[in-house]
């Protein structure tokens, strides 16, 4: 059994939403987040679509300047160019524009169909569906835009946008969503899920038996009644995702452990004791993994937090994950 929801409805749809405007004949416009200086409270590369009805689509801050953006995305949308905006501290009037937090943002305004070709934003929304990594790099001073499929090794593994060192150039850095896959449905896995969802992950639920993974117990989660190594395979394992393993049974885990060990993906991480993780490396050193391949599992699974009970341990794992996804493994 394989339950799906679309991931439309679960992570951010702001390319998806200005090509759609667009294509619907209502206009778009796309506003990026260049630079930051202080307590900014979105990161560079964050994105607000505006249709030309002032429908909106993500944010670029805290609401804060969200209202005057729109306002100039309308006019730019108007004049068919691209305006670069910048907001600071708001003054003691509580209606004035500005960051309450005390920080600095530049913004991109880009009309859909003149500065942003939709050819180019068609091509930007179809590598995200394919879960396919792309910058978008917009010169700001000719304003020549193109998409780099290769390149910028080092901005998509820190899922970084920003200035190239040289010139005006602007790269935004469109990673596929992290991906989580979860296999064994059991309690922790019912806290997991959500909470992983809400960080941006795209969680898949593994479990062959069916009185665990079923619909009633996560209901509105993507499924998959298949076995594991199955499981993992059709899914697939990327850069971009992180296998947690909740069984602790060795038929269940181990030959999902052996996809992901000669994977890239970011994160392993296996429940059990300390004494059921060196069961499971011995297990592993006789089939043939390397000392380095081991290595990579996380286990006993997440941060040493002193959790207890299935929600904190969901939280532990769901830091470690962050960890290695921000700072790299230790």
């Amino acid at each position: 059994m394989d339950k799906t929801v679309s991931s439309s409805e679960r992570f951010d749809s702001i390319p998806e939403a200005a090509l759609a405007w667009h294509r619907a004949g209502k206009g778009a416009a796309l506003a990026t987040v260049t630079e930051t200086w202080g307590s900014a409270p979105r990161r560079v590369g964050a994105q607000l679509a505006i249709s030309g009805d002032a429908e909106i689509e993500g944010s670029v801050s805290g609401g804060c300047v969200e209202g005057a953006v729109i306002v100039e995305a309308l006019e730019a949308m108007e004049e068919r160019a691209a305006r670069e905006l910048e907001f600071g501290v708001s003054d003691d009037d509580a209606f004035a524009v500005g960051l309450a937090c005390g920080g600095t943002i530049r913004v991109l305004v880009e009309p859909v169909g003149s500065a942003m070709p939709e050819e180019m934003l068609a091509e930007l929304v179809e590598a995200r569906a394919a879960r396919q990594p792309v910058a978008y790099v917009a010169n700001l001073d000719s304003g020549a835009r193109r998409l780099d499929r290769e390149g910028h090794a080092e901005r998509f593994r820190m899922d970084r946008s920003g200035f190239e060192p040289e010139g005006r150039i602007f790269v935004a850095i469109h990673n596929p969503p992290l991906r989580l896959i979860v296999v064994g449905a059991v309690h922790i896995a019912q806290a997991l899920v959500p909470m992983a969802r809400i960080a941006g992950y795209d969680p898949v639920l593994v479990d062959p038996r069916e009185a665990f993974g079923s619909e009633a117990r996560f209901p509105g989660e993507r499924i998959l009644n298949h076995w594991p190594d199955e499981a993992v395979a059709e899914i697939g394992l990327d850069q971009r995702t992180a296998l947690v393993l909740l069984t602790h049974d060795p038929k269940l885990d181990d030959p999902a452990l052996h996809l992901a060990l000669r994977s890239e993906c970011f994160y392993i991480g296996a429940l059990g004791s300390t004494r059921t993780h060196a069961r499971r490396v011995e297990r592993l050193t006789e089939t043939g993994f390397t000392e380095a391949e081991i290595g990579r599992i996380h286990g006993p699974i997440g941060l040493d937090l002193g959790a207890a009970g299935p929600a904190e341990i969901a939280v532990s794992v769901l830091a470690e994950m962050t960890q290695v996804l921000r700072r790299g493994a230790a």
